[in-house]
């Protein structure tokens, strides 16, 4: 049915929900398409706009589609399965699941951390990190923004190495550290702030999953703290047995 019916009972943002829902389960409208604008929607329905919004905000509550600031409404492309476990790697994760993935970094700078880094990297209150924020693409979709924190003393230069390798398990091997593992990790849903919702291109109200972690060496000492923000749209993260 690609037409509504006025007058049957039935709303008319239900209907027209019903018929772009179709359109999308039958691959019509396909994964990651973009879907007409709201006045192209409108007029193709003869109706105002606000029942289009209301429309497309029911696809979204079924997770049919995702609207993105700026660019509009898309169908909604199937989540990434994101393994957690003592030994969690981006590059490995990505080729895994078997998609092109990048990493852009953002900004690095060496400062005296918040309080709970520092002692979560076993460091006194006064030495200093370096803080890497970097955004992380999965065929061409941001799915995660994060901030790393390393002790400054232990890895002098780490920023430049980690900016020409983009990875930090060959930035560690660099300083001679060949392995780490995952010594915690705490999962967490929260609003994005400000700044992680320009960088992400997400609503302010749409919940991110937000991961604090610590990667310690073979020895049991940290060597970085981790703050990652996925996005809810694109990720799914899975905690394996090991943890």
């Amino acid at each position: 049915m690609n037409e509504i019916e006025r007058g049957r009972g039935v709303a008319l943002w239900n209907q027209i929900s019903g018929i772009l829902a179709a359109d999308i389960l039958k691959g019509q409208l396909r994964q990651g398409e973009q879907l007409p604008s709201a006045q192209e929607l409108a007029a193709r329905f003869n109706v105002n706009r606000h029942t289009v919004r209301r429309a497309i905000a029911a696809l979204e509550q079924r997770n049919l589609v995702r609207t993105e600031q700026g660019r509009g409404t898309f169908v909604q492309e199937h989540t990434l399965d994101y393994p957690i476990s003592r030994r969690t790697r981006f590059t490995q994760n990505m080729r895994n699941l078997n998609v092109e993935a990048d990493i852009e970094v953002i900004e690095d700078v060496r400062e005296v951390p918040p309080p709970q880094v520092a002692q979560s990297l076993g460091l006194d209150r006064h030495e200093y990190t370096y803080r890497i924020e970097t955004l992380s693409r999965a065929d061409g979709h941001i799915v995660d923004y994060s901030t790393a924190y390393f002790p400054a003393a232990r890895f002098s230069g780490l920023p430049a190495v980690y900016r020409r390798v983009l990875s930090v398990t060959r930035t560690l091997s660099e300083f001679g550290v060949t392995d780490y593992e995952r010594k915690h990790t705490r999962v967490s849903a929260r609003l994005p702030d400000a700044n992680t919702s320009r960088l992400m291109k997400q609503p302010a109200n749409r919940p991110v999953l937000y991961v604090q972690s610590i990667n310690a060496d073979t020895r049991g000492i940290p060597v970085q703290y981790g703050i990652t923000r996925f996005s809810g749209d694109w990720v799914q993260l899975v905690l394996m047995a090991d943890n």
